[in-house]
């Protein structure tokens, strides 16, 4: 323990531990917005940013590595009785003590911040971390093993760099499985917030890092080119056993699903509104507003009568199935983890008539917003401040639509409201509602 004490004071391991923790922690920090929805999120996140402390924690082990050779005391420590193993089993326990423990540290200090917001805890968050220490407690001990083979003064910042390059590529590499593989921040990458990595990618992720870690502590260790050849045989049986349990369904690479998350979670009354587990906090917040909405649309026959959040994975090109009683919403999560761009949800419902689109049959926008701001009993505006990442648009736009609400106005409210039905019914039938509403 004494010795263990002392490395920790003398050697790099604590340096490089703080400056991991400071780096990944800034990094999350200054894009809170990317991981605010809950646990999953943020751990994907986490995850993401390995493309920097991998390599700086490679970087560190390099330096490490070469203490010896810069202090040139190689010589004079192969005369001690004491095996090269046993020396060196504190610089390991050291540098992969700090370093591994500080990546969940990272994870944790971005869960203070959505602790009490975050709905949904799954199981596969502290395995995903795990994985992630493991990968840092990887990349500090093959540093260990270079910088010994190679103890010049470039090596470490060369590793740095090599390190960045070698964690982005391999995980943009083809096949899918193989990036997979090789690359810690695979599938870091968020489209939907019920995203997950397949337990199969994290176990052959688990199985290739301990490789490299094997790797590692051989090329510290042992003396002889024999030793050191022999070094390459944990990568290669590490690679083969991790490509025969990685998945090749493309499904479980590229967009995995947390089912549990997926699950709607409903309110007990009518009219319901439903939101994702994952976003089960906001939904007090969001039901009087989708309610709101689906008021303004009962002013129709056949109106929708219940509100959920949209579930569709565009990524893998599901076919949406559409439910003429429900209208579906994206729900948004600000940068605390409570509802953002509450203003949004209401024009959202009502501004499609309560029809979501399906890129197949023709909408005509400018009679859908006259119709939809007639049922809100207010004047047309632009969508930019309305629809969210909306930055421009044609001003002749809301202008054609202002005319057409106006000439909707003038009518007597049940001949005004049978225009507006009768420009869903050619929604819902996939027909063209130009003209609908100036007969």
């Amino acid at each position: 323990m004494n010795i263990l004490v002392l490395e920790l004071r003398r050697s790099a391991a604590a340096g490089a531990a703080l400056l991991a923790l400071v780096v990944g922690v800034a990094a999350l920090y200054l894009t809170p917005g990317r991981w605010s929805e809950g646990w999953m999120p943020l751990v994907l996140a986490s995850k993401e940013y390995l493309i920097l402390l991998w390599p700086l924690a490679l970087a560190a082990g390099a330096w490490q590595g070469r203490r010896e050779h810069r202090a040139k005391v190689g010589e004079l420590f192969a005369t001690t009785p004491r095996s090269r193993a046993r020396r060196m089993l504190p610089v390991l326990v050291a540098m992969g003590a700090t370093l591994g423990l500080a990546y969940p540290l990272v994870v944790l200090a971005g869960g203070v911040r959505i602790a009490s917001t975050a709905a949904y805890f799954p199981t596969d968050v502290v395995v995903i971390v795990l994985v992630g220490a493991l990968s840092l407690v990887a990349a500090a001990w093959l540093g260990l093993g270079l910088g010994r083979l190679l103890p010049a003064l470039v090596t470490a910042p060369a590793l740095a760099v090599t390190g960045v390059l070698l964690v982005f590529f391999t995980a943009i590499m083809r096949p899918d499985w193989l990036g997979a593989v090789l690359s810690p921040v695979y599938g870091s990458s968020r489209f939907y917030n019920f995203q997950t990595i397949h337990p199969r990618v994290t176990s052959a992720l688990a199985i290739w890092m301990g490789a490299l870690a094997l790797t590692g502590v051989v090329l510290l260790v042992t003396r002889g080119r024999r030793a050191r050849v022999a070094a390459v045989l944990p990568v290669l049986l590490g690679l083969g056993a991790a490509a025969a349990v990685v998945p090749r369904d493309e499904a479980a690479l590229v967009a995995p699903v947390d089912p549990v998350a997926r699950e709607l979670v409903c309110t007990d009354d009518a009219p319901k509104v439903c939101v994702t587990r994952v976003n089960a906090n906001v939904l007090d917040t969001l039901t009087p507003l989708a309610r709101e909405g689906l008021a303004a649309l009962g002013k129709l026959p056949g109106a929708p009568t219940e509100v959920h959040e949209d579930r569709r994975t565009y990524v893998t090109g599901e076919t949406p199935t559409r439910d003429d009683s429900v209208v579906t919403i994206t729900v948004w999560i600000d940068n605390r983890g409570g509802l953002a761009h509450r203003a949004a949800v209401v024009p959202e419902i009502v501004l499609g008539l309560g029809v979501d689109g399906d890129g197949e049959c023709p909408r005509n926008g400018v009679v859908e917003r006259a119709a939809g701001y007639y049922l809100l009993d207010r004047e047309p505006v632009s969508d930019v401040g309305v629809v969210p990442g909306m930055i421009s648009e044609d001003p002749e736009i809301n202008a054609a639509a202002v005319a057409l609400w106006r000439g909707l106005r003038q009518l007597p409210p049940a001949a005004a409201l049978s225009r507006v039905a009768a420009v869903r019914e050619a929604i819902l039938a996939c027909r063209d509602s130009t003209g609908l509403l100036s007969q």
